[in-house]
């Protein structure tokens, strides 16, 4: 994955922030997908290498959110053996990224996908950057109050216990859901997650070590 900060000349450098919530993802157990860490490249820009589809989804929707970052997936295999420093990598799934990352930039929710071509990969790859980019839109609009109420339901939370915790009724917390449309975007990021997994292996297919740069 590779992401580069927008309107980086009008406002302050926001890498270090993101590295920072990334190698906190990192360090927990749902952050076992991040096989090489997120790292400055150049300038405003960050790379990492991810093999776990729900992680590369949950980062992508994550920087969509913020509204700060163009959001680029290379979908392909990598020089082995990985050196320990990301940006000493090299392969074709560092190349998509970086073509994505620039399509992102004109792109709806700031988020493209690239990989190799091939009639089954390059409808699956459409397929992943339109659900992506619905999603990111969702992500992007929706309310603070929804977000939260989201996570607390995404944490294993019933509503009534999130209503509890946000100091509100439980038909708020149902009504913010719905708005938000927080049930339907997290199960077309599950379904996106499959699709992406689905390419990864038919990358690997083909020969070396697949993943997502």
């Amino acid at each position: 994955m590779t992401m580069d900060q927008r309107a980086s000349s009008r406002g302050p450098d926001r890498v270090a922030a993101l590295i920072e919530g990334l190698v906190e993802q990192e360090e927990n157990e749902a952050g076992r997908g991040i096989v090489r860490p997120f790292q400055r490249t150049a300038g405003d820009e960050v790379q990492g290498v991810v093999d776990r589809a729900e992680i590369v989804v949950g980062i992508a929707l994550s920087a969509a959110r913020s509204g700060h970052w163009s959001v680029g997936i290379g979908v392909g295999q990598v020089r082995q053996p990985l050196p320990a420093e990301t940006r000493a990598g090299a392969g074709p799934a560092f190349e998509y990224a970086r073509i994505a990352v620039e399509r992102a930039k004109h792109s709806p929710g700031r988020v493209a996908v690239a990989g190799p071509v091939g009639d089954e990969v390059s409808e699956l790859l459409e397929a992943i950057e339109s659900g992506l980019q619905l999603l990111a839109e969702l992500e992007h609009r929706r309310s603070e109050e929804g977000q939260d109420a989201g996570r607390l339901v995404d944490a294993g939370k019933t509503q009534r216990e999130a209503a509890r915790e946000l100091g509100v009724t439980q038909q708020a917390v149902s009504s913010r859901l719905r708005t938000g449309m927080w049930g339907e975007s997290r199960r077309l990021a599950s379904v996106v997650s499959g699709m992406l997994e689905r390419v990864d292996r038919l990358v690997d297919g083909e020969g070396g070590s697949g993943g997502q740069g």
